[in-house]
């Protein structure tokens, strides 16, 4: 726990100390002055709580909290060293419970087609009405009707980050937050961390720009999601020919009595399948959840299946500019029995909970990040795509300070009314001044075209 967060978690429960007779979510906020995030601020109030060290009593706008005297020599330090999971609807328990029996006593099962065939697209829901209107309030920004993929440019820089970082911890990447934005920022490698590691965080950052600059045309189809697969399981499969291509041998699932689909002929049927009912989702918190439920459980390639669903099931929100997820705090051990359910039970109730929780925290933690980042130029996404091709041009030609400069210019009076071209030019010097290894991706350049470009800059 860094210093930072114990210091809030203490000040939080000292607040709650001084209020015997309980004190109300609002209460506390008020009392803090709003400088933690209402959201940030009842994560921490749950893990005190799953702590024992607070209790809450109510329900809704009339629960408060309390403090427990019963508890003693137990700090909010010790709180975060107790595991946290997921709050779980009773459904969720229930398959929590069915799925957590020694493998010993659960009973061997095969790939069940009724599973996928029984679902019909905007007939079957498998997230409630009332879960899709809070995570549409949740996740929707102010960029309806601009072009797809808005959004996630916004927040670039921190989705790269960190839904690279998530997805692979939650494969048991070893690389931290902190050096995974190195090695994205700089390309330097963690020390002691393995070449898989490393190879793993470099395909995600990879995966990730092919689909955000590809917004305005992508969609759940063959090609994307073999794209998907090839990038994000480049240099890691012992057969490079299985990279980008569906299985043709059997696979087995670690520490399961699952046996996916082993005719070739039956796995090309049904993945076509999922694509297709995917396709035919008109919502895109369920055509989201669809393909990270019937993906990984098809097992349609040779490996790598549950990290091309979870990019794969950010498409439908980049599309339609709502917030990313990117599995920030999600427990390894909730996301692996939640599939481990739908892999043994077919059952999807746990893993709809981790997907609903994941999205809750991601949506906050994007909301907060915008908030920081201010309200963004208007200039700059007006003319997004003509910045877009000015640093382009610029970067494929290999000009130099004072070409940049000349084109840029003749560039605007070309493309750009007059009341804006100062300005455009402006932001466009300002961008290719700003061009480094973690950034060039957004604007559709090549790393060999970077780096050759980067000498005659110099």
């Amino acid at each position: 726990m860094s210093n930072k967060l114990k210091k809030e978690m203490e000040n939080l429960v000292e607040i709650v100390k001084c209020h015997p007779g309980g004190i109300s979510i609002q209460e506390l906020l008020q009392s803090i002055n709003d400088v933690i995030p209402r959201r940030t601020v009842q994560y921490r109030l749950s893990i005190l709580v799953k702590s024992g060290i607070l209790r809450i009593e109510g329900s809704g706008r009339n629960s408060k909290y309390y403090f427990n005297q019963v508890v003693e020599n137990l700090t909010p330090a010790g709180a975060a060293e107790i595991p946290f999971t997921i709050p779980l609807s009773l459904e969720g328990k229930e398959v929590r419970k069915r799925i957590s029996v020694p493998i010993q006593l659960r009973t061997h099962v095969s790939y069940r087609r009724e599973f996928l065939d029984s679902y019909e697209p905007n007939k079957t829901f498998y997230l409630s009405q009332s879960i899709t209107e809070k995570l549409f309030k949740l996740g929707a920004g102010a960029e309806k009707g601009r072009p797809a993929g808005t959004y996630a440019r916004k927040i670039y820089q921190r989705l790269l980050i960190d839904l690279s970082w998530n997805s692979s911890r939650l494969e048991g990447n070893a690389y931290s937050l902190l050096e995974t934005e190195k090695l994205l920022a700089t390309g330097e490698e963690a020390p002691g961390k393995n070449q898989m590691d490393t190879q793993m965080i470099l395909n995600h950052k990879a995966a990730i720009e092919f689909i955000v600059d590809m917004a305005e045309e992508i969609g759940i189809n063959r090609y994307t999601i073999l794209n998907i697969h090839g990038l994000l399981s480049h240099n890691l499969l012992m057969d490079p020919k299985a990279c980008g291509r569906l299985r043709m041998i059997p696979v087995k699932i670690g520490k399961s009595v699952y046996h996916p689909v082993e005719v070739p002929q039956l796995l090309e049927e049904y993945f076509q399948r999922i694509i297709q009912k995917a396709n035919a989702i008109q919502n895109p918190f369920e055509q989201s959840f669809f393909l990270m439920v019937h993906l990984p459980y098809l097992q349609p390639f040779l490996d790598v299946n549950k990290r091309v669903s979870r990019l794969t099931g950010n498409i439908p929100f980049i599309r339609e500019n709502l917030s990313p997820l990117s599995f920030v705090d999600v427990p390894e051990s909730d996301y692996i029995q939640g599939l481990l359910a739908i892999y043994e039970l077919n059952r999807i109730e746990l893993f709809r909970d981790v997907f609903v929780w994941a999205y809750e925290r991601s949506a906050s933690l994007y909301l907060a990040t915008l908030e920081a980042m201010g309200e963004p130029d208007p200039l700059r996404v007006r003319y997004r795509e003509l910045i877009r091709q000015a640093i382009h041009t610029v970067v494929r030609n290999k000009m130099d300070k004072l070409k940049s400069s000349q084109f840029i210019a003749k560039f605007a009076s070309e493309n750009v009314p007059a009341e804006h071209r100062n300005r455009f030019v402006e932001i466009a010097e300002i961008e290719i001044s700003s061009l480094h290894e973690g950034n060039f991706a957004r604007f559709k350049i090549r790393p060999s075209e970077f780096f050759a470009w980067q000498s005659s800059w110099k």
